[in-house]
Order: C-alpha cells, then structure tokens, then sequence
C-alpha cells in the first residue's frame, strides 16, 4: 500500500512539473522571454503561420528592443513586426508607424494600421512626407522591412535614401539602433533593381546608410537563401515569401546629438 500511495504521489508531482513546463515552455535559445511572450500573443494567431518563415523572434531580438523602449517602424505593411514590437515594449513604451503621405491612396493598410490602436493602444500612426519624417521624441530603435529599396521609386516620390537615412539619424536617441531589411539584389548593381525587382544590393545600403553617420555594428543570417539567384521580381511566385534577404544592424554614436 505504502508503494502505490508513494507511487500515486510521484505521478501527482509528476504530472504537476509537466504542467507546469507546459504552462511555462521554454524559450527557444538566445531569445529574451519578453520577446517570447510577445510572439505568443493570442492577437497574431495568423502571424503564427509564417513566423517559420519571417523569423520575427530571432528579428526582433536582433533589433535589441526590450521593454519601455520607443520604436519607429517605417511603412509597416500588415503589421506583422508592429503587434510583436508593441507587446515587447509595454505600456511604458510606444511604437510610432511612419506611413509616407504619398503612399496615402495606394497603401491599402493604412486604415488597418490606425484601426489596430484598438488592441494596442501603445501605437500610433504618423502620416508624413517621406523625406520630413519626424517623430514626437527620439526613439530607441528605428526599423524597416522589405521597404528601404521603395524610398528610391516612384513610389515614394521618390526619397533619396540619403535624405531617409538623415532623417532616421534625426529620430534616434543617441546609441539608437537603426535595422535594415530587405530584398538582396545582385552583387554590384546599387540601386538599378529597387523599381523593376524590389531589390537593392545590400553594399549600396550599408554605403549610404554610413554616410549618414551610423556606425555598422552587424548583420542576422536568419532570412538569407542561396538558392534564390536575385534575377526574379520578388512578387514572382517562385521565390515569393522565400526571397534573399539581408538584415543590417547600424547604431547611431553615443557621442552624437
């Protein structure tokens, strides 16, 4: 009797300690908790779907954003870093999304942009002018997917990129990151592919974001695929979704005003 009263015992505890781990699962490595509890936020059940392929944990925790932190994410699209950022950030945080004016009648989300202050209300929408960006203080890290090469199209006016890479500098809280994601063009052909392909050459990137005065501090392999050659538009639907990408980290100096 002594032997099942201690061996119900032991299931008991048992089964307590897996519902605990259950409760509590771990945190996939190198990545902080408060960006783990923010990917399992109920409100991105279809964000869930491609964060195999969008890496917005690993991202994310490149960008080094934690909570209490300020970030401007330019041109968000469906929101899909901004509901990871907000709930990273807390109530003692804020999230700015810079919608470029001219994007205004051809950018589908930017009613879907406003309508997600409802959920989270540390966020706001900045409708500006891409080339006068400005924010309502300086912020921690600045942020863009799969837009920088946009700036220089039509699109956008377009916006010299040495024009948004000044006004990002601007933005920043000295020490503040700037992250850069996008479109991987071929080796050597700058900005020739930013309106025919969607992509830019990653050189170019890193060269006209240092000439704003940042400093390079290093990139995330995480979404880089070296089966995709770079010749297809990435709307193509052979390499759509899967598409090389590169990542930069750049920081504005401490010592910089």
């Amino acid at each position: 009797m002594k032997w099942i009263a201690t061996s119900v015992t032991s299931l008991a505890v048992a089964g307590l300690v897996v519902s605990a781990a259950l409760a509590h699962p771990p945190h996939a490595k190198g990545i902080p908790g408060y960006v783990a509890t923010a990917i399992a936020d109920p409100g991105r059940a279809e964000d869930a779907k491609i964060d195999a392929r969008r890496h917005g944990a690993e991202l994310v925790t490149f960008s080094g954003v934690k909570p209490g932190d300020s970030v401007l994410e330019l041109v968000p699209g469906g929101g899909y870093f901004t509901r990871v950022f907000s709930k990273v950030v807390g109530p003692k945080g804020h999230v700015e999304l810079a919608v470029p004016s001219e994007l205004e009648k051809k950018y589908p989300d930017v009613a879907k942009m406003q309508a997600l202050k409802q959920d989270y209300p540390n966020i706001d929408v900045l409708l500006q002018p891409a080339a006068a960006l400005s924010v309502t203080a300086p912020v921690d890290v600045a942020f863009t997917s799969q837009n920088y090469h946009d700036y220089a199209t039509p699109l956008m006016g377009p916006t010299d990129p040495a024009v948004l890479d000044k006004v990002v500098f601007a933005a920043l809280k000295p020490g503040g990151t700037f992250i850069v994601i996008d479109h991987v063009a071929e080796a050597g052909s700058g900005m020739r592919d930013t309106d025919t392909l969607h992509r830019i050459d990653p050189a170019i990137v890193k060269q006209q974001v240092l000439a704003a005065g940042f400093e390079y501090v290093g990139e995330s392999n995480v979404l880089r695929n070296a089966a995709d050659d770079h010749k297809l538009i990435v709307f193509d639907p052979a390499i759509r979704g899967h598409t090389d990408q590169f990542a930069y980290k750049f920081r504005k100096p401490k010592a910089a005003h």
